[in-house]
This record gives structure tokens, C-alpha cells and sequence, in this order.
């Protein structure tokens, strides 16, 4: 599959939206947010959403930072991913293969996202000068500086990867197939530690056998996703309100062991 120069230039603007998009909170950096826009562009919408699941769920836990950490950020196989699982798949090259090949460019961009905070560092100090020295247009264009150098900077990338295309075809086809199908089940375990190290902070562990269930239901009776949800959403609303049943249930009896504590004590000493 060809991508042409407009389509080239549609997907360096998506990469430059959702690349800077992460600075206003607007969480247009997921995975699966980038691959249905590339899907749309590039006319493949269900390869895109089936990539952009899979790295959706591998970068729950990867893209987690800690501190002043910047982890591997998920715009690399968000864009590059979905374009080699769109136009390779007749390379052999699956969705979970693609995941793999896509990992080096979510650490490209997060070296360009350490270099752009690194660069724009004391843009603090500088806005505090050029509000000092009345120079206000000076001062939008340093506070907005950061954010026009990730939308310049995924642009670049976006349009890049497109029009490269060709290299990671030959690339692609330069690669032995045990090799490839390597890559495919490395891929597919790459959800699965992301999930993993999701599960590892939120996970407490009375809720441990609902986890076991849930897995049970999805690998052994073979439920599809929805009953599966279904059978989490009954097990969530008996947790729910019973555990405020409990707590109301504890409060009575603290109340009548306190009003029988009471009606016990004697008071003939005038006390």
C-alpha cells in the first residue's frame, strides 16, 4: 500500500495534535486515539483499532512515569505502529509484530520529549523577564514556546514515517519469518505486562479471585467480552452495596452495644 503526499501530510498534522495535545491534559496521546485517526486516513479503520488495542493495553503500564520520569511514550506505535500493521499486513507483519517494530520510536519520542523540556527549561525565568521589561508578545511566545515545539516536532516525525514507508518495507522484507513471528509473540506479551504492572498498584488483594474469575470466564468457558463485563459488573455492584451494607450493618451494633453500656451503668452513687 501507497501513502500518497496528502495522506503523508494528514498524518504529520494528527501526530502534531496529539503529540501536543498531552500538554493541555486532553489525553489525545493514547494509543488507540492516534491509530482510528491513522485508520481513517489511510482507509483501514478495523487493522487500526485492532493495533491501537493492543498497544492501548501495553502502554497502561509503560506509560506510567515515575516522578520526573518520562517513560516510552505511546505516540511512537500510536503513528509508526499503525502504519506498518495497515500497510505491511500483507508482509506477514501482524498487529502484535508491529507492536514489537514500534517500540524503538516510543523511545524516539520520549528522547524528543526529555530534549524539549530540557530546551525550554527556564521558560519560567525568561516569561518573568519579559513581563518585567513590557514585552507581552514576547511573553505569549515563550509561554506557548513548549507546546509549538511538540506540535513542530510530532509533525516532522508524523510526516516522516509516513513518507518512509518504503525503507520499512524493505526493512521488513529483509527480516527472516522465524524472525518476524518472533516479533508477533513478543507483541503479544507485551499487553500483558503492561496490564500486569496496571494490576501490581491497583490490585488489592481480597479482589484477587475476581481477577481468577474474570480469567477463567475469558480463557477456559470462552465468554465473549461483554458477558465477561456483564459477570464483573454483577460482582462490582454485590462489592459495592455490600460493603455499605456491612458498614451500616457495623455502625448499628457499635449504637446498641453503646445505648446497652449505657442502660447497665449504675448510677446510685450519684456519679
Amino acid at each position: 500500500m501507497e501513502i500518497s503526499l496528502v495522506q503523508g501530510i494528514l498524518i504529520g498534522l494528527i501526530t502534531a495534535f496529539c503529540y501536543s495535545g498531552q500538554l493541555l491534559g486532553i489525553y489525545t496521546n493514547r494509543a488507540l486515539v492516534m491509530s482510528f485517526f491513522v485508520g481513517v486516513v489511510l482507509g483501514d479503520i478495523p487493522t487500526a483499532l485492532t493495533f491501537g488495542a493492543l498497544a492501548e493495553l501495553a502502554y497502561m503500564g509503560f506509560g506510567v512515569g515515575a516522578g520526573g520520569t518520562v517513560p516510552p511514550n505511546p505516540v511512537g506505535p500510536g503513528i509508526v505502529g499503525t502504519i506498518m500493521a495497515i500497510t505491511l499486513k500483507h508482509q506477514w507483519v501482524t498487529p502484535e509484530s508491529a507492536l514489537a517494530l514500534s517500540f524503538p520510536f516510543a523511545v524516539l519520542f520520549q528522547l524528543v520529549t526529555t530534549a524539549i523540556y530540557t530546551i525550554f527549561s527556564g521558560n519560567v525565568k525568561w516569561s518573568k523577564n519579559a513581563i518585567e521589561q513590557g514585552k507581552y508578545t514576547r511573553f505569549n511566545l515563550i509561554a506557548n514556546s513548549t507546546y509549538i515545539a511538540f506540535a513542530v516536532a510530532g509533525f516532522m516525525i508524523g510526516l516522516l514515517a509516513a513518507l518512509s514507508r518504503p525503507g520499512l518495507q524493505a526493512f521488513v522484507e529483509a527480516l527472516p519469518n522465524w524472525l518476524i513471528n518472533g516479533f508477533s509473540v513478543a507483541g503479544g506479551l507485551i499487553p500483558a505486562i503492561g496490564f500486569a504492572m496496571i494490576m501490581s498498584v491497583m490490585l488489592e488483594k481480597s479482589l484477587t479471585p475476581y481477577v481468577l474469575l474474570g480469567y477463567i470466564c475469558a480463557a477456559y468457558l470462552e465468554l465473549p467480552t461483554m458477558a465477561v463485563a456483564m459477570v464483573g459488573t454483577v460482582f462490582a455492584l454485590i462489592q459495592y452495596y455490600g460493603k455499605d451494607k456491612t458498614i451500616v450493618g457495623e455502625k448499628s451494633i457499635r449504637d446498641e452495644s453503646q445505648t446497652t453500656l449505657m442502660e447497665e451503668e449504675d448510677f446510685s452513687n450519684g456519679i
